[in-house]
């Protein structure tokens, strides 16, 4: 088992340990401390092994140091890291991927008389198949594979899943009305088909979207699993693009404090300039993901023509992963930036700091030019 003392995946995630998730992390160290008394977290935990219940996971790219403990050619993989000690993430724990070589059997040695543990394997690879640890999907995942894990594991509030079914209500109006305009019943089904939507089976009630795409099994369920995730990131992004905005006008903005050494000045003004670039093209890349989606979806429901959404759906669990990965790296960036610097008259720090912080935005991004 791998050791992640000096990891600065571990280092960052010292800034987290009062917050639940990130598309990148799931921190169930912070879960345990806030809902440890919860009944539904005893009698539905997320990891039945408790060490792997007060672990960490993290969406993870593998480093060229790292591919020795892989028998493929990986380049991402779900990373567990149990911490030394709860209260200070700082100090690192021990660690290792789901996917490299002989992993089952750190966690059985971990489980030891555990009559669950093959519970818990499955768990991990099922995680591992996804590229964001975004609540929503998560859950979504976790539930269409019979899973049952405790809501308080998903921080996704009543409030914010309100939100969410009114937007979604808004979003496929249009095919309510399509689809069940024969019935003369639309208005009836929409609160309805919404809530079928949203949860974690596919039931008969989305039977006559089926027949009108002619999809069968596995790539119809595959298909609106990945349509669900498509309207979940149309949702989170109306949230995120004006923050990430804000984040792309500070960061050349960050002022450097102590010595500042001009090699290390120039590297950190050459960086800010590449991520910024960078993150803009990363942005434009997940726009014109979502123009596919809103092409097809106009062609079913305006243009009645199903067959461009059927190819949607064909293509669509692909093209997820690569929206994942995206809006997951844009996401950390968003969110850690603003929690290190809250406001405009914070935007400064230490010199290590400011190359820690570019670093891992660069190692994040690299994660997906690949």
């Amino acid at each position: 088992m791998r050791q992640a003392t000096t990891d600065r995946s571990v280092r960052n995630l010292g800034a987290l340990r009062r917050t639940a998730s990130t598309s990148r992390v799931l921190n169930l160290v912070a879960i345990a401390n806030s809902q440890s008394t919860d009944p539904d977290y005893r009698n539905k935990p997320f990891f039945t092994t408790p060490i792997l219940n007060e672990g960490l996971l993290l969406k993870h790219r593998v480093r060229m140091d790292e591919r020795f403990v892989f028998d493929d050619e990986r380049q991402n993989s779900t990373k567990i890291i149990m911490p030394f000690e709860r209260t200070d993430l700082r100090i690192g724990g021990r660690s290792f991927f789901v996917g490299q070589r002989g992993w089952r059997d750190i966690v059985r040695e971990m489980a030891g008389d555990s009559s669950n543990v093959e519970r818990d394997i499955r768990v991990l690879t099922i995680i591992d198949e996804i590229p964001s640890l975004d609540p929503f999907l998560l859950r979504e995942h976790l539930g269409r594979r019979g899973i049952a894990i405790a809501s308080c594991y998903f921080a996704i509030s009543e409030a914010d899943l309100a939100r969410m079914q009114d937007f979604v209500a808004g979003e496929i109006n249009n095919l309510i009305r399509l689809t069940y305009a024969s019935s003369g019943e639309s208005s009836s089904y929409s609160s309805k088909l919404v809530q079928v939507l949203l949860s974690t089976e596919i039931n008969e009630n989305l039977e006559p979207l089926r027949i009108a795409l002619r999809l069968e099994g596995e790539d119809y369920k595959e298909g609106v699993f990945s349509w669900k995730g498509f309207l979940y990131y149309k949702w989170v992004l109306n949230d995120l693009w004006p923050k990430l905005v804000d984040v792309l006008r500070e960061m050349p903005q960050i002022r450097v404090t102590g010595h500042k050494d001009p090699e290390l000045m120039a590297y950190i003004d050459r960086t800010r300039r590449r991520l910024v670039e960078t993150v803009d093209f990363k942005r434009r890349e997940v726009t014109e993901a979502l123009d596919v989606y809103d092409r097809a979806f106009a062609d079913l429901t305006k243009n009645g023509k199903p067959l461009a959404f059927r190819n949607f759906l064909l293509r669509a669990p692909k093209m997820f992963l690569m929206l994942g990965e995206r809006i997951g790296v844009i996401s950390h960036i968003t969110s850690f930036w603003r929690y290190r610097f809250p406001d405009a008259r914070s935007l400064a720090a230490p010199i290590d700091e400011v190359l820690d912080i570019l670093k891992d935005f660069e190692q994040n991004i690299s994660t997906v030019e690949n």
